[in-house]
């Protein structure tokens, strides 16, 4: 049997939180979580990100310029201006308004295997963070990290085009769908009430994604899992608190002066690390729970043990 969402069973039901009750399993996420150095490992994937964002940014403008949607990145702004401070968000739109302009298939073919190495650097990064949350050793031959970490990352950025794509464009093209049918009044107030529902929903897909691929073990794929949504939420909150505070209380302008941007932009990207292996964390706790009831089972069952599935942990195999 495997992972299902409306199993009664712990041992298959990850909403189940393997059988641990909501104290156990807080004090064994929150030791887990120093054990692991979560928030030591965050930083460094802030890092990482940090180095890995502009040359994303210049692969992911080359990518736009490809397609008509080079005039909807004014209207992406005004998207990330939910989320995003003003100073981390001025940073990335002069860098944006200083690579739109060159954005071309020159750009994308000259500049396309530098900026995706470079880019796909801070997979890696996620990559080395989870296997230390899912106690997983990395076995996978380096050029396979690579490759799929580079994968990953050309996977991403056409997610993101497609995002982009739904979020400023999903209300002309449904309304256009919707008027053939004769309801386009009622699309255009659904999709009104539906377009950030749609963002989070994307978000959850991007990050069970990554939480299927980036640790080297062998676990069923879900579509929503308790660590992505906790991620997902804990993410939009941080980030419209981190907003609001340092639009109204903070003084990184004048404490950092002109690097202001930067630091903001890390701190950010510090807490978008936390979230991301906190929402690991979750999911390794409560599979490594359900593959120790299963391992029980398994021991006080007459029925063969090659019968039953292997642990969660179990690593992948390099080829």
């Amino acid at each position: 049997m495997s992972a299902s969402l409306t199993s009664p069973s712990p041992r298959w039901n990850p909403w189940k939180r393997g059988g641990l009750d909501w104290t156990t399993f807080g004090i064994r996420l929150w030791k887990e979580s120093q054990r692991d150095e979560i928030l030591g490992r965050a930083a460094q994937l802030a890092y990482y990100f940090l180095l890995a964002l502009f040359p994303a940014l210049l692969f992911l403008t080359a990518l736009i310029g490809l397609f008509p949607l080079k005039e909807t990145l004014p209207e992406l702004m005004q998207y990330l201006r939910t989320v995003l401070p003003a100073d981390a968000l001025s940073l990335l739109e002069r860098y944006l308004e200083n690579v739109v302009q060159g954005s071309s298939g020159d750009m994308l073919s000259l500049g396309l295997l530098g900026a995706l190495w470079a880019s796909s650097s801070g997979v890696t990064a996620i990559m080395e963070a989870l296997n230390v949350v899912y106690g997983a050793t990395e076995t996978r031959p380096y050029w396979k990290v690579r490759v799929l970490a580079s994968l990953l990352t050309v996977g991403l950025a056409g997610f993101i085009i497609l995002s982009i794509t739904l979020i400023l464009y999903g209300a002309h093209i449904g309304e256009w769908i919707a008027d053939l049918v004769g309801l386009g009044w009622l699309f255009l107030l659904s999709w009104n009430m539906l377009q950030w529902p749609v963002a989070v929903l994307l978000m959850l897909f991007a990050l069970a994604v990554i939480y299927y691929v980036c640790p080297n073990i062998t676990h069923d794929w879900r579509w929503v899992t308790p660590g992505s949504v906790c991620a997902v939420a804990l993410w939009l909150v941080l980030s419209l608190g981190f907003k609001a505070y340092v639009e109204h209380f903070g003084t990184y302008n004048a404490a950092y002066g002109s690097i202001a941007g930067v630091i903001v932009l890390m701190l950010w990207l510090y807490l978008t690390g936390i979230v991301i292996l906190l929402g690991g964390e979750i999911n390794a706790q409560i599979e490594q729970a359900a593959a120790a009831l299963r391992r029980d089972e398994q021991l006080a069952s007459p029925i063969a043990p090659s019968s039953l599935q292997t642990p969660h942990k179990e690593q992948r195999t390099s080829s």
